[in-house]
């Protein structure tokens, strides 16, 4: 069956090509709720709590963490793209279910199915990304996933900031959910493959050694792996605090919608473009550089944030942000990949997912109790220091070389 199976990204442009399409559809579910979702919580439920605000990002954290670890555990199971058929039925009532929440319940339990469905459908297009392309152009494919994820994260964003500010904060700006949900299950329905071949011929002639327990080696044993997964949620857990204390810092500079949705969408469609390049500078430099000034750019933009008023300078802010970003997130994972055997990736690329999604719920809960508790700009402080802390141990833990013959440490 493997035996017209070619790897590489030009013998499968055609299918990554889709799959790229459909994680823009993807990412832009959650550009849903980028701009507008401090606001929606305050105006339609009286919310003003930061750390009760922030209990949607926890919600969707958690459940999405735990949605890509059983994607990576089910992949090989019952296939890729069942797994990701399954994510878009799930994303289906998100949006009406926002629109017509007569409580902030309601709100945290869309949230939930929304990380159930990122984790699925997310995990299940990098997985197949990764397949289809084999190892030369493993960083240039999670660059494209990436991009077209977050490009589509910064976009809708903006998009729903304009519409709230136009029509109002409900319904309009969750019907771009209604559409977005729909075309995606119909296209993955209709044109996408499962990959699972593609990893049995990979399988033939790839030798890395076998890990002895995947999650544990991921999380904590194996030197590489490790200090990316620890990466990997540090990075979360500084988007879960911008994605939920953004929006409330520039309200408090009394920016209106359309300049809030300006800036918070900078962020990430810096961070989606930017994984054209750092995609493919991945593929050809060091990677521990890499993802050590990535997280050390993070950190020092963040602890700028609260000494800025300025529409420009935060503007400016969001863009290195948003380029820290971009130079360590198809970085992550395009190490794992080269890290681990081709019948354990997926389950490694799960464990790591678990753990970085997971700090969208860290970063919520720490943020918001320190902005209750201090104020916004300590809350600040503290993540901007632990983002830096985190560039430290990649610089001091993580070998230079990963050796693909033998990963343990």
């Amino acid at each position: 069956m493997t035996k017209n199976i070619k790897l590489g990204l030009r013998e499968n442009w055609k299918q990554f090509t889709l799959l790229v399409i459909v994680n823009a559809f993807v990412g832009g579910m959650i550009g849903m709720e980028r701009s507008i979702f401090p606001q929606f919580a305050e105006l339609e439920f009286g919310v003003a709590s930061k750390t009760a605000m922030l209990t949607f990002i926890t919600a969707f954290g958690i459940t999405k963490a735990i949605a890509n670890y059983f994607t990576g555990k089910l992949a090989n199971k019952f296939g890729r793209k069942n797994l990701l058929l399954f994510g878009w039925f799930i994303a289906i009532p998100i949006p009406f279910i926002l629109i017509y929440a007569p409580n902030w319940g309601y709100v945290i339990f869309a949230n939930m199915l929304l990380g159930i469905s990122q984790g699925l459908t997310w995990s299940s297009t990098v997985v197949m990304k990764i397949d289809l392309v084999g190892e030369k152009d493993r960083g240039f494919a999670m660059g494209l996933n990436e991009f077209a994820g977050y490009f589509a994260v910064g976009i809708v964003a903006f998009l729903t900031g304009y519409l709230a500010n136009t029509y109002g904060i409900t319904p309009y700006p969750f019907y771009i959910g209604i559409f977005i949900s729909f075309i995606g299950l119909i296209l993955t329905t209709f044109w996408i493959k499962d990959t699972r071949v593609f990893v049995n011929q990979e399988s033939v002639t790839n030798n890395t050694v076998q890990l002895d327990n995947v999650f544990l080696e991921t999380t904590f044993r194996n030197k590489t792996l490790s200090s990316v997964t620890q990466a990997g949620l540090v990075n979360n857990l500084n988007d879960g605090m911008i994605w939920g204390l953004l929006p409330v810092v520039l309200l408090s500079l009394n920016y209106n919608n359309e300049n809030i949705g300006i800036i918070t969408a900078i962020y990430p469609t810096v961070w989606g473009i930017g994984q054209l390049f750092t995609g493919k500078m991945s593929d050809h430099y060091s990677k521990k550089s890499m993802l050590f000034w990535g997280m050390l750019l993070q950190g020092l933009s963040i602890l700028l944030i609260p000494f800025s008023s300025d529409f420009y300078v935060l503007a400016s802010i969001a863009a290195i942000l948003g380029l820290g970003t971009a130079l360590v997130y198809p970085t992550f994972l395009s190490t794992i990949a080269q890290a681990t055997s081709p019948r354990q990736r997926a389950e490694s690329i799960g464990s790591f997912r678990l753990w970085r999604d997971l700090g969208y719920a860290f970063g919520a809960i720490l943020s918001g109790i320190t902005a209750d508790l201090f104020g916004v700009s300590y809350a600040i402080f503290l993540i901007g220091g632990l983002t830096i802390m985190s560039s430290l141990i990649i610089k001091f833990r993580m070998p230079e070389q990963i050796n693909e013959k033998n990963t343990n440490p």
